[in-house]
């Protein structure tokens, strides 16, 4: 029976979801299980919080990479503790703000992995349509997301001051694109500070604090990329 995109769309973040549950809580490998359901196996001494690999795996095998849209999923019940302590219904969170705040997430998250492999020296890329089996094919994806102020558009003044913007847990999949086997999983939880000082959180400041977290994990993730494919630690 054919399966619609909406379908899988919903069963890949579901897929997501479960999949982290035993992970997505942990901020270092040390409270992780060794291995996998699927077979992959926990790595030591990683700069993300964790990780996992196929044992014996030879990402030097592949010569393209590709890049899967990014799935976001906020932390369980985010919207409705966001909206009890709002007592005017103009000041409440919608789902049409969720979902703007997804789109523009899942955006910014798939831009940052494609800058990483596009910064020199360059690594080939490829539309996912185009992949093959020399083609590695990259599945970001941000869980647990916790925007402590959301910048909602109401009538009149209204203004939060927040010490945080929130927090965000990277679900890194990297898999051969030409059977959709998972190679690497990688696990990393960020919380964003602001030196405990007031500032007033709306989209600007919201998504400069996102920017900030991915470029954090683009960096760690092209150093892994130079490391494994090129022998550096660039």
């Amino acid at each position: 029976m054919p399966i619609d995109s909406q379908t899988f769309k919903v069963t890949r973040i579901a897929l997501i979801l479960t999949v982290s549950v035993l992970v997505a809580a942990c901020t270092s490998s040390s409270s992780a299980p060794e291995v996998t359901h699927d077979g992959l196996v926990l790595q030591d001494d990683t700069v993300f919080g964790v990780v996992y690999a196929k044992p014996g795996v030879e990402l030097t095998g592949y010569k393209r990479f590709a890049v899967h849209h990014c799935e976001v999923a906020f932390r369980k019940n985010w919207l409705r503790d966001q909206n009890s302590t709002r007592r005017m219904t103009t000041q409440r969170v919608t789902e049409e703000d969720m979902d703007a705040i997804r789109a523009k997430l899942a955006e910014l998250c798939e831009a940052e992995f494609l800058k990483v492999l596009a910064d020199q020296p360059t690594y080939p890329v490829v539309t996912e349509e185009r992949a093959d089996a020399e083609t590695l094919l990259l599945k970001p994806n941000i869980i647990n997301l916790d925007v402590s102020a959301p910048d909602v558009q109401s009538p009149g003044v209204s203004r939060t001051y927040t010490t945080e913007s929130g927090e965000m847990t990277l679900f890194l999949e990297v898999a051969d694109a030409s059977t959709g086997e998972t190679l690497v999983r990688i696990v990393d939880r960020r919380r964003n500070l602001n030196s405990m000082r007031l500032q007033w959180s709306n989209s600007v400041t919201n998504t400069a604090d996102a920017k900030r977290i991915l470029n954090a994990w683009g960096k760690q993730f092209r150093e892994g990329l130079d490391r494994i494919y090129r022998g550096t630690d660039a």
